[in-house]
């Protein structure tokens, strides 16, 4: 980090998390921080879905819930953002404090529920930015007390279609309840086929990913693979937060109910990734989320079967410049390793992380 970041985390930690989102989201709509812009690059370039990505890093979802700021977090060298998570109408989510830092461990846990301004705030953003450069997704959810969860999803289908560069259908948080029930196969089924459907009848057909939690059981993982086959959807992001606390260092806030992310999350994600890379085949797209924070870790997940890499909690420790950091690093080992592209070291290590037990 430099001294420029380690000021700016100081800062914003005198502050609670939530605030200091608060305040980096309005940064960045101001313009700020301006830094030096990530290298482009031939070797960096990925294909995926029809897309052209100038590079694998992008934004998750869950940093910019309402379609904000996706224009800046690119700006700031990812080659893509995903927004969201938004659901039809607005809402709070839980009670706050939600957000807590595990300093020692490079973590975060949340409880947020998917609190957002709603599909019409959002689409008003994102029909303005309509047009511009830039790989935009958009993540879509069910609210909370909704009576027809799958028909929230539909609805963010035919909303966002024509807005998004894809679609991710968010079915694994852990912060509204039963929703992770959906991942089982016969909900999974009715709402992939559903979700596919209204894509089929909307106004533009992007790609639509599906969005899985890390802590799924080997069965559990077979039935998604085999339900997203057989639907022909066109990717899986693997992973959300996880609810497991296993080896942390804090002891303030480990007792926090929610979903764990950072640095703790690297392996059990990775290993999930490695083995749906294995279910699912060459083919399918996969975007590898948990615990990247650094080139290191962006290159380990596209070597465990990772097309694309995202990350959230890492920036949050490592101040905005790190995706400028991460892609040159990137760049850098291509350099060492004349590698012609970057995707030449996609599963060199799927077998070794798929074989990694799942504790």
């Amino acid at each position: 980090m430099s001294m420029l970041d380690r000021i700016g985390r100081k800062v914003l930690f005198t502050f609670d998390p939530e605030t200091a989102h608060g305040m980096s989201i309005k940064a960045l709509r101001c313009g700020l921080p301006i830094g030096a812009p990530a290298p482009r690059d031939a070797r960096l370039k990925v294909k995926v879905c029809g897309l052209d990505f100038p590079n694998p890093l992008g934004m998750a979802a869950g940093y910019d819930k309402n379609a904000e700021v996706p224009d800046a977090l690119i700006g700031l060298g990812f080659g893509f953002a995903e927004v969201g998570t938004i659901t039809p109408l607005p809402q709070a989510g839980n009670p706050k404090p939600r957000i807590f830092r595990l300093t020692a461990d490079e973590a975060v846990i949340n409880r947020l529920g998917f609190n957002n301004e709603g599909h019409a705030a959002a689409e008003k953003r994102l029909a303005a930015r309509k047009g511009r450069p830039g790989i935009v997704g958009i993540n879509i959810g069910a609210n909370k007390d909704s009576a027809d969860r799958i028909g929230d999803y539909e609805r963010g289908v035919t909303r966002f279609a024509p807005y998004a560069s894809y679609l991710t259908v968010n079915i694994s948080s852990p912060n509204t309840p039963g929703l992770r029930n959906m991942q089982a196969r016969e909900q999974l089924g009715e709402l992939l086929s559903r979700v596919i459907a209204a894509r089929a009848a909307a106004a533009a057909q992007p790609p639509i990913f599906l969005k899985i939690a890390p802590d799924l059981v080997e069965a559990e993982l077979e039935d998604i693979a085999a339900e997203v086959t057989e639907k022909k959807l066109d990717g899986v992001i693997v992973s959300n937060t996880t609810l497991a606390r296993t080896g942390l260092r804090s002891t303030a806030f480990a007792g926090e109910t929610g979903g764990l992310s950072g640095k703790p999350l690297f392996e059990r994600s990775t290993a999930v990734l490695a083995r749906m890379r294995k279910l699912l085949g060459p083919k399918m797209a996969i975007i590898g989320v948990g615990g990247v924070d650094s080139a290191e870790a962006a290159l380990e997940k596209i070597r465990a079967g990772a097309d694309l890499v995202q990350l959230y909690t890492g920036m949050i420790y490592a101040g905005p410049a790190l995706p400028g950091r991460i892609i040159a690093g990137m760049l850098g080992f291509a350099e060492r390793e004349r590698l012609s592209s970057i995707t030449d070291l996609r599963d060199i290590a799927c077998e070794r992380w798929a074989s990694t037990p799942l504790s």
